[in-house]
């Protein structure tokens, strides 16, 4: 049943304050404004009898005389197969001249899923990127953030993740991204053939900040329908740190008590409830997330990575254009490398990172202008290979392709017995010919 009620409170900003009863958190409200038009707000916070609503557009317009009316239910998703290919803004509405989007409409911000029905996260999503699925493997229904600050190519990372992924439908989630940014998802989903099976929610950052906390709700809740009909689905969402700076700027506009540097004291709950929507379904399908999380001033412990961090399940740490091997940390990649990858996968792998490790000594000796031996010169030329082969984003490569790949290094620069490797493994994927000089 709708209320309606024709006197507000106060005005702020975008907030708006209703003397009204009986009425829930998160409920759509519809702005009768005196020159006939109308727009829609949410029920943020109420005290007593005083609702707070957030207006979706700009609050120009709305006078303490406009009739309010409560709709008697949260904002909705319309969700349908119809949505692949289109995009649509923070409110579900098409920007994309494409027509009006006909579905099931679904509630957003729901609880995350039945524990009953999820399973252990067991197998591989493939990325063919080998900084990815040779050290830090991505695995199904994993949540896991990309780390790095602004100017880094962390959207072209997303976007190469999108095109090269084994899931059945990508959901971008975009929030405050400039329009440059927005474009680059719109050119990448034409021309590498992942149109068909992506959907888009762009809040750019002219939007209004309603919009930006809208987003990931909106494409989570799209994801789950898309898991529940036994689809693998893959939520890309950018940038989480615009996501926790709109819920500080609404909370100060609240006169809220921050906490650390700001920010409200529900900020690990507000990112935890959508971290936690990733999950395997018993007898369905799955939702993986991959979040950009940028550090301001590249600081680790502000308060965005560091809650991120306690949620997620590892990161990928992107600095200087590559995947930091140090920095990343995949804590599922237990459950698949050398059980649903191939044996020697896990050997090889620690066995790379920790020649790469002695190589950044070795350089460290050479800047400072000690005399290198011939171990150092060793690992000089390998990391220069372990960078172009491996860390280098561009490289584009099967998992099998890139392990062999790494065989093949370590055999260019070094000799069996120097490398330690398990016997039963080497006797089996050693290279037994290799034309370099060592």
């Amino acid at each position: 049943m709708r209320k309606i009620y024709d006197r507000i409170v106060d005005l702020r900003g975008n907030l708006i304050t209703v003397a009204a009863e009986n009425i829930g958190l998160g409920e759509l409200a519809e702005i009768h404004k005196s020159n006939g038009t109308s727009t829609y707000a949410s029920v943020l916070n109420f005290q007593g009898d005083l609702v707070t609503l957030q207006v979706f557009e700009n609050s120009r317009g709305i006078s303490t005389g406009d009739h309010v009316t409560f709709l008697g239910h949260q904002i909705q998703a319309t969700f349908s197969n119809a949505l692949l290919g289109r995009r649509l803004n923070g409110a579900g509405m098409p920007i994309d001249n494409g027509p009006e989007v006909f579905g099931v409409p679904v509630d957003i911000g729901q609880p995350s899923f039945n524990p009953t029905r999820r399973i252990i996260p067991r197998e591989m999503v493939r990325t063919n990127i080998p900084m990815i699925d040779v050290f830090n493997c991505l695995v199904k229904s994993q949540k896991i953030p990309i780390f790095s600050v602004a100017g880094e190519p962390y959207n072209q990372l997303l976007m190469r993740i999108a095109n090269q992924t084994d899931v059945d439908v990508v959901v971008i989630a975009g929030m405050g991204l400039r329009f440059d940014d927005y474009q680059s998802f719109i050119e990448n989903s034409e021309t590498s053939g992942s149109l068909e099976k992506s959907v888009m929610f762009i809040h750019l950052a002219t939007d209004p900040l309603v919009e930006c906390l809208l987003v990931p709700d909106m494409a989570l809740a799209v994801a789950e329908k898309f898991a529940l009909e036994g689809k693998d689905v893959l939520v890309l969402m950018t940038d989480m740190t615009a996501f926790a700076d709109a819920i500080k700027e609404i909370a100060i506009t609240m006169d809220q008590i921050p906490s650390n540097r700001g920010y409200p004291g529900s900020l690990y709950s507000d990112l935890a409830a959508r971290y936690e929507k990733a999950v395997d379904i018993d007898g369905g399908g799955s939702i993986t997330i991959i979040s950009v999380t940028t550090m301001p001033g590249g600081d680790i412990t502000h308060p965005i990575p560091d809650n991120t961090a306690y949620i997620t399940e590892g990161q990928f740490y992107l600095h200087d254009g590559v995947i930091d091997p140090f920095g990343s940390l995949s804590r599922l990649k237990q459950m698949v490398i050398g059980k649903v990858t191939r044996e020697d996968h896990n050997e090889l792998a620690n066995m790379m990172i920790r020649l790469y490790a002695d190589s950044k000594k070795a350089r460290e000796r050479q800047a400072m202008g000690f005399k290198l031996s011939r171990w150092d010169e060793k690992l000089l030329r390998y990391s220069i290979l372990f960078e172009e082969r491996m860390m280098n984003l561009q490289v584009n490569m099967p998992l099998e392709a890139a392990l062999d790949l790494g065989w093949l290094t370590l055999a260019e620069i070094f000799k069996l017995e120097e490398v330690g490797i398990k016997k039963e493994i080497a006797d089996k994927y050693w290279p037994k010919e290799v034309s370099s000089d060592r």
